[in-house]
């Protein structure tokens, strides 16, 4: 474990031996409310590392050195999201082996079903939901993180090679880019939506509005706590608490501390006394209404993907999800946007 600047200092120079480097991450999600880096997972040169974020570092010099490599991650969004919040990091190349997988028409493309495929080994789980902020970690879970990494840099080869082969990997290369740069846009919560959870939908406007209270409630205590919010009140409870409060019953929660059950309470009330006119408005289908016309042309551009799929071996959906169809068949301009070359070229739009 690389937890001094010192170390960190030691291999920074190696990386001007290596183009590739694989990359993953660890987070706290699970745990904490502020989502931080908790570690960080290298392999280049035949070796495998682990950074330790958490022991103080200054990652600066790391970021330089990998600023100009190509970068090779399972499912690249969430790291390099990670990476950029945690240390400014922005990766200029990328070479994700899930998108290589899925044009290669592989269905099973987890790493552990690809490490499966491609090297015939069985890797170690359960750790997946581990509290990566924990210190020291347990050789397993080491053993684990550097698993996540060790075999990407001879998978990318050979899924590069498949790819060559069958004439794809310019697709690849262009999917890889549009990735890259979908995690440069920022995603920002809407705070006005965020508490619409599954099951509001069906809700009676009163008990809409007290359930974004107790929403808002919850995402203050969290927050206080450093907590999930699912540590303080699943969904599936706060929108039961809503329907009950609705009709007159206060929830029990007996598992709630005496100040959280007050705070609970006191937002639900508060939610009860506002006018009609505060109460939340339904949420309306954005987007215009379909014609005949426009769900003709998705259908016919559904079947048309959907034979293309068949003849090159791979999920319809990666060539042109259901919603971007129907955005296309309103909108044919919307495609430039939706979609990345090669799937145009497949659809002709």
């Amino acid at each position: 474990m690389i937890n001094t600047d010192a170390q960190l200092a030691e291999i920074v120079p190696l990386f001007e031996a290596v183009d590739r480097v694989a990359v993953d991450t660890e987070a706290d999600s699970l745990h904490c409310y502020f989502e931080k880096l908790c570690l960080l997972q290298l392999s280049f040169g035949g070796s495998d590392y682990l950074v330790d974020p958490l022991a103080a570092l200054d990652l600066a010099p790391l970021s330089s050195a990998l600023a100009d490599k190509e970068l090779v991650l399972q499912g690249a969004d969430f790291d390099l999201r990670l990476l950029k919040r945690a240390m400014d990091f922005t990766a200029t190349r990328v070479f994700d082996t899930v998108v290589a997988a899925r044009l290669l028409g592989i269905r099973a493309f987890s790493l552990a079903a690809l490490v499966e495929r491609y090297f015939g080994i069985k890797l170690t789980k359960g750790s997946q939901k581990a509290n990566w902020a924990q210190r020291p970690l347990s050789p397993h879970m080491e053993e684990y993180a550097m698993n996540d990494t060790r075999y990407l840099l001879p998978l990318a080869e050979k899924l590069e090679a498949e790819l060559k082969e069958k004439g794809r990997f310019e697709w690849f290369q262009q999917s890889c880019q549009r990735g890259l740069a979908q995690t440069a846009v920022q995603r920002v919560r809407d705070e006005e939506e965020a508490w619409r959870i599954t099951g509001s939908g069906t809700l009676s406007p009163r008990a809409s509005a007290i359930l974004r209270a107790l929403w808002q409630w919850r995402d203050r205590e969290a927050q206080a706590a450093d907590r999930p919010s699912f540590h303080i009140l699943q969904n599936h409870l706060l929108v039961q608490a809503a329907v009950g409060f609705d009709s007159g019953h206060t929830p029990e929660f007996r598992h709630l501390t005496p100040r959280r059950r007050r705070g609970f309470i006191e937002a639900a009330a508060g939610a009860m006394q506002l006018p009609e006119s505060e109460w939340p408005a339904r949420r309306r289908r954005l987007g215009v209404r379909p014609t005949q016309e426009m769900e003709r042309a998705a259908e016919n551009l559904r079947r048309k993907r959907d034979v293309i799929a068949e003849e090159l071996g791979l999920e319809p959906s990666f060539i042109a999800p259901k919603a971007t169809v129907e955005s296309i068949a309103a909108d044919q301009t919307q495609s430039e946007t939706l979609l990345v070359p090669w799937q145009r070229g497949l659809l002709e739009v």
